[in-house]
């Protein structure tokens, strides 16, 4: 059954924690707490941060201690990692901080893991140190790592114990933008999500591979897969589109390996960009809904017929924090209208 079979799919949030430009890190914090309990008003499922380094424009590079700042300011929605790098970090720090956020918050933690640096080379090599640096590696930490949470698989370190850890039934889910999570996902029956957000072209191709190779676990009977998209909405399609800019600009920079803070939006992106640069992020963007509640009405449910999400999780890169408040209402009350 795919998620076109159900009345109902689950929308939950992506926060990068974004410092927009003139302002500070800690600024960002409380405005991701701010957005974090409105979205558990509004019924999202989970609220998910994702780590990355070097990035002046990124706050959640200690994602750990940011989801413990959502999860302690908040009551009912999930919070988790979207995700967690794991060949940055040696597996038993991960379980050890994760099975700490479990013990505190019981039953509202989610541990999602990337193979990716989450970085540049620099950083990526300041992180890692020894480790290798392509994540080739990343099976043997996630093995170690799930041996840690259950010790009857035999596969954490010998005589070492996660505590707090051990145990605890942490949700683990893979994170990527290739086949190569996707197919791990499905072989060890993990839900499974993919970045389309800002890597839509190995979606459908890595759904297919995930599906495919699905086995049943003790985690899952059949497979879970959650697609992330980018949403930016207002109360007119104009506004939305002014809105976005702001997205735009940030991976206009990513495109020309530029990094920054998320910088305020603009009337027109004509003279930022050049028409390839346009046709770039076009592509790079494509899963993305830009308009009113009525565009997210008639797109959300196109995208879910295509891919067979089970769930949706919404990325907005929005400079104004009211705006960008109002953007995840408009999007909610499109979802549960839609829903009846």
């Amino acid at each position: 059954m795919t998620a076109s079979d159900h009345t109902r799919i689950p929308i939950s949030v992506l926060d990068l924690a974004p410092v927009v430009e003139g302002s500070t890190p800690a600024e960002s914090f409380r405005r991701t707490l701010e957005l974090a309990r409105h979205a558990e008003e509004l019924g999202y499922t989970r609220y998910w941060l994702a780590e990355h380094h070097n990035m002046p424009g990124v706050s959640s590079s200690a994602t750990s201690l940011v989801i413990g700042h959502v999860a302690g300011g908040t009551s009912r929605i999930r919070v988790g990692s979207g995700g967690i790098m794991l060949p940055n970090h040696a597996p038993l720090q991960i379980a050890e901080q994760f099975g700490t956020l479990e013990s505190l918050y019981p039953g509202r933690i989610d541990l999602g893991l990337g193979r990716a640096p989450g970085s540049d080379q620099p950083a990526s090599r300041a992180l890692r140190r020894g480790l290798t640096a392509g994540g080739q590696d990343f099976p043997e930490l996630l093995s170690e790592l799930r041996g840690y949470f259950d010790p009857s698989l035999g596969t954490a370190a010998p005589g070492v114990r996660a505590v707090p850890g051990e145990g605890l039934d942490i949700p683990i889910w893979l994170l990527g933008s290739s086949g190569f999570s996707a197919q791990l996902a499905g072989e060890l029956g993990l839900p499974f999500s993919f970045a389309s957000h800002f890597a839509p072209d190995y979606l459908i191709p890595a759904l297919h591979l995930y599906r495919s190779s699905f086995k049943p676990s003790r985690h899952l009977d059949k497979p879970y897969a959650m697609v992330a998209i980018n949403i930016v909405a207002a109360d007119s399609e104009a506004q939305a589109a002014y809105l976005a800019t702001s997205q735009q600009q940030q991976f206009l920079n990513i495109v020309r390996g530029r990094t920054g803070m998320l910088k305020p939006p603009v009337d027109s992106m004509d003279g930022l960009w050049s028409e390839q640069e346009k046709a770039v992020l076009a592509s790079t963007l494509r899963y993305s809904i830009v308009g009113t509640k009525e565009t997210i009405k008639t797109r959300l449910p196109e995208i879910q017929q295509e891919t067979g999400a089970d769930e949706f999780i919404i990325a907005g890169q929005i400079y104004d924090q009211e705006a960008r408040l109002k953007s995840y209402r408009i999007a909610a009350e499109a979802v549960n209208e839609r829903n009846g």
